[in-house]
């Protein structure tokens, strides 16, 4: 799992920016990393206060430092850099100057990022923007939470739901009998057909399932089949079942459909054209080296990949997102195996600990005093027997030994699937960034063409 927060720094900017690119913590600078500004400390410090001068109403905070803390030795180096990373670009938008350090002298490798308190885009401050209410540091953890999902860590748990899950593309059961199990499929099978949000909440509700979708309450989406008493909500159904989630995996249907991607892609390519470059030879001869060291990674993946032209490179990406659904299904096929095993091993051992109560039940002639003093485990016993009728009608029951060993090797067998799914999510990631940062590049060469044709004129 990861803890985070994220704290105002006010004074001694340079000292703080020295001290998370300590070379003894981030062995000799090799997990620091920034953006649109430089990796030297101080030149870094005068950058930030370079953009600062540019905005008005700043206050008082000079920067806002993450801290991104992951559970003993869950992540290598490697990998908490790029989350880190990730969590920057989602949660600055790429708007803001930053330094990433990964610091790994300590038994629980963890980020620090930094960040000017002033926008690139507008030169509006971050707590003007982004953080009336002091409520930034709930999109920080969401956003880290998500990132940890997708890349297979842990998540600190919900203490209001008791859960907290691994991530997994989707997460449906498609042999189970519950309630939950049929409308994940049917929630499942709709996606796949919607072509809009819009479009799946027309199309669950001509299926007859009652969908309540409020965007402005904490529990945004909930879903109730016919027959069914109570409603349950998407996030209680699995992570991938909320509003956010369905909407994604909308548009990503959507591009195995049409090729087209629905997702936004943040490069490190600087548009040069703006005036904050234009009028600071200093910054601009940065951002062009910047971008020329972007392109020269751009380069050597396409050439690495023996793509040589646009449409080969979008043909790669179409490619290697079929994979990637193939081996999703794969993995939601054997989470919905696991999930029924669980589901049965617990009610087995439900009925194992309850039977004796009801047999003393039974032997007291089904005495009214004995059933008062028992009235829980009797209905517990009563519920878990009508599950498994339903599970298994001619009443031979497994043993939970047997059970449990198929669940092993399940799991086993889901653990090899989620090593496959990394490499082929991260190869599409790639891709992805392939795309945009060859489409940026070339806009910005346009852009400061037009701005220069446009100052000689």
């Amino acid at each position: 799992m990861a803890v985070t927060n994220i704290h105002p720094i006010r004074t001694t900017l340079s000292k703080a920016i020295a001290y998370i690119m300590n070379p003894d913590k981030t062995e000799k600078g090799l997990y620091i990393n920034s953006f649109n500004c430089s990796a030297n400390f101080e030149k870094a410090a005068e950058e930030f206060m370079q953009i600062r001068s540019l905005g008005s109403g700043r206050g008082t905070v000079l920067a806002q430092h993450i801290y991104q803390s992951f559970h003993g030795k869950e992540v290598t180096p490697e990998q908490a850099i790029k989350i880190g990373e990730e969590l920057a670009e989602r949660f600055l938008k790429g708007k803001f100057q930053y330094i990433i350090a990964t610091h790994v002298d300590k038994d629980n490798i963890h980020n620090h990022i930094i960040f000017n308190n002033i926008s690139l885009e507008d030169f509006k401050s971050f707590e003007y923007t982004e953080n009336r209410g002091g409520k930034s540091w709930e999109n920080l953890r969401s956003t880290s939470d998500e990132l940890c999902r997708e890349n297979g860590i842990s998540v600190i748990k919900n203490p209001q739901e008791n859960k907290g899950k691994c991530y997994y593309e989707w997460q449906q059961d498609t042999q189970g009998k519950s309630w939950k199990s049929k409308l994940r499929n049917a929630i499942d099978e709709t996606i796949m057909q919607s072509d809009s949000f819009d479009d799946f909440l027309e199309k669950i509700r001509a299926k007859n399932i009652e969908c309540i979708y409020t965007p402005q309450n904490v529990i945004k989406i909930k879903f109730r089949m016919e027959g069914q008493e109570r409603f349950s909500r998407g996030r209680t159904l699995g992570w991938y079942y909320d509003e956010p989630q369905i909407r994604k995996r909308i548009e990503q249907y959507l591009f195995l459909k049409t090729g087209i991607s629905g997702r936004t892609v943040r490069t490190k390519i600087i548009d040069t054209s703006r005036d904050v470059f234009q009028t600071s030879k200093g910054l601009l001869n940065w951002a062009e080296i910047k971008n020329m060291q972007e392109v020269s990674r751009l380069i050597n993946f396409l050439s690495t990949h023996q793509i040589h032209s646009e449409q080969e490179l979008e043909s790669r990406a179409t490619s290697t997102y079929n994979n990637r659904m193939i081996i999703v299904t794969q993995l939601n096929k054997t989470q919905g195996q696991i999930d029924d095993l669980s589901d049965r091993i617990k009610l087995l051992r439900a009925y194992k600990k309850y039977k004796p109560v009801y047999d003393g039940y039974r032997q007291s002639g089904m005495s009214k005093k004995y059933k008062k003093e028992n009235a829980s485990a009797i209905d517990k016993y009563e519920s878990v027997v009508k599950n498994l009728t339903e599970l298994y009608p001619d009443k031979k029951l497994p043993s939970i030994e047997a059970l449990e060993r198929e669940r092993t090797a399940l799991i086993a067998q889901r653990t090899e699937m989620n090593e496959s799914y990394k490499r082929i999510a991260a190869e599409l990631k790639e891709i992805e960034f392939a795309q945009t940062s060859l489409s940026e590049y070339l806009k910005n060469i346009d852009r400061t063409q037009h701005r220069n044709n446009g100052t000689l004129e």
